[in-house]
């Protein structure tokens, strides 16, 4: 395998399939300002950028490099934070230099990270010739975490990054530089301890599937990942589905917004939101930029985690899922894929490789909401989706599904059923909140009292009154977390 390390080629041919990036530029390269502190995808104190051709053109993203395995990188770039100096002759790169001037750093472990995800965020605003404000500094910064400093130095060295003289990074040249290391045919990377496949059509990946049906599908590797890093796993057969163009698709008709299951999360919802602008929080709060960065809505989907937060939002709306193997296609509603615990309506041989959400009812009002003990880049303890829609002040349709709930994501039957035809006022709301206690039995766990996720859920659906009544509705404002700020 072939790639660019801080605007060189590296080719590679002796390490494991699964050994992380973090550590082969730690071990291997000696390029050790990339740090290691939690090794999940967590603390962000391994960020590195990657580079790579997509079909809009030249893309670079923040990624965590500890749960990034080294033959992901085929025929892509990854810039570490010894590549800032050099970009600019030497000397501290503006993100760095403010980083110093506005004491954003402590002991320093984290900085390397934080001054990446900064560097990716210049080279973005001084391609397009912009300055980010606050919000955009405060999302890209999500998945990083200080222990020491605050984080009020950075965000003022953010700001004063774009005060001093531009470093322009060399676009072109690096899109010239991936054309040439482009390669169209499927490769296999063989290693001692394993093998990685890498098909680049969804042809090619069915029959590896046919032909391995218990190979490990790698997408994102953010859950993957941690397989290794936390339990040690040893995965001796990797499909990546990453090199597949038909998979990274994003298209629509009169019904569907069609996203194909390689689509990165943050593609995924940016596309979403622009027809549900109701999941801009959830796109926001869903992990951490670098996570949403290369973790995918198919992967999301496919892994069917109880606390995943696309599932509830997308089962609101009525979503389906194209299961493909190379005897065919068949296709379910989201809901209907999950069965158990971990346990999903999948053959061996078949793969996600479409999600169908429905475009939005005119006449329908959704919501989404996410309670987390941590408002950025945490895990849920309670998630749900909900729809409703009125026939002269009487439900006419409703869906209402939670995550972490249950042991998978799942509707509310019975409270379904008792809100259709009903008036959708003060008195039903108040009944449904009880009924809702027919339809999940939670658990307790490190996030959430059995009893703390069965009130939480009960009062996020009334809140979903509030907001969708009929008369004076609560608006976005009135509810908004930051309304006063």
């Amino acid at each position: 395998m072939q790639f660019l390390l801080n605007n060189e080629i590296v080719r590679v041919s002796d390490v494991e399939p699964t050994k992380s990036v973090l550590s082969y530029l730690r071990e291997d390269r000696f390029l050790t300002g990339t740090k290691e502190g939690c090794a999940e995808g967590d603390c962000g104190a391994c960020t590195v950028v990657i580079a790579e051709l997509e079909s809009e053109g030249l893309s670079l993203k923040s990624v965590n490099a500890c749960i990034q395995f080294v033959p992901t990188l085929h025929g892509k770039a990854v810039f570490t934070v010894e590549f800032l100096r050099r970009q600019n002759n030497g000397n501290l790169h503006p993100v760095q230099q403010a980083m110093v001037d506005k004491h954003g750093s402590q002991c320093g472990f984290c900085t390397p990270g934080f001054i990446m995800s900064l560097w990716c965020l210049y080279n973005e605003h001084q391609e397009a010739k912009t300055i980010p404000i606050r919000s955009d500094v405060r999302s890209a910064l999500t998945g990083n975490l200080c222990r020491c400093t605050g984080y009020k130095p950075i965000l003022q060295a953010a700001d004063a990054m774009f005060e001093v003289a531009p470093v322009t990074f060399d676009n072109d040249g690096l899109r010239d530089k991936l054309l040439a290391l482009k390669t169209e045919s499927p490769s296999t990377y063989s290693h001692t301890e394993g093998q990685l496949h890498s098909p680049t059509t969804t042809a090619e990946l069915l029959q590896l599937r046919a032909d391995h049906p218990e190979a490990t599908l790698l997408a994102g590797g953010t859950d993957v990942g941690l397989w290794v890093n936390k339990q040690f796993r040893t995965l001796s057969s990797i499909i990546y589905l990453g090199d597949i163009p038909e998979l990274k698709s994003i298209t629509q008709n009169d019904q569907y917004i069609n996203i194909a299951a390689g689509v990165t999360l943050s593609n995924a919802y940016k596309a979403l939101a622009k027809h549900y602008p109701e999941m801009n929080q959830m796109w926001e709060r869903f992990a951490s930029r670098p996570i949403r960065n290369v973790g995918t809505l198919g992967g999301n989907i496919a892994n069917g985690s109880p606390i995943g937060d696309s599932m509830p939002a997308l089962i609101a709306i009525a979503t389906r899922v194209v299961l493909s193997s190379v005897r065919g296609q068949r296709e379910l509603l989201l809901e209907d894929l999950y069965l158990d615990y971990m346990k999903k309506d999948m053959a061996a041989d078949e793969v996600v490789t479409l999600i169908k959400i429905p475009l939005p009812l005119a006449d329908q009002a959704f919501r989404c909401y996410k309670l987390s003990k941590r408002y950025d880049s945490d895990i849920s303890a309670v998630f749900t989706g909900m729809a409703i829609t009125l026939d002269n002040d009487l439900v006419s349709d409703v869906k209402i599904a939670f995550g972490g709930m249950a042991a998978t994501p799942k509707r509310a039957s019975h409270t379904e059923q008792f809100l259709l035809g009903k008036s959708w006022d003060e008195a039903t709301a108040k009944q449904a909140m009880t009924i809702l206690k027919q339809d999940y039995s939670p658990m307790t766990d490190m996030r959430a009292s059995d009893q703390n996720r069965m009130q939480s859920a009960m009062n996020l659906l009334y809140r979903f009154y509030l907001e969708t009544r009929p008369v004076n509705p609560l608006t976005k404002e009135m509810t908004d977390v930051f309304g006063e700020v």
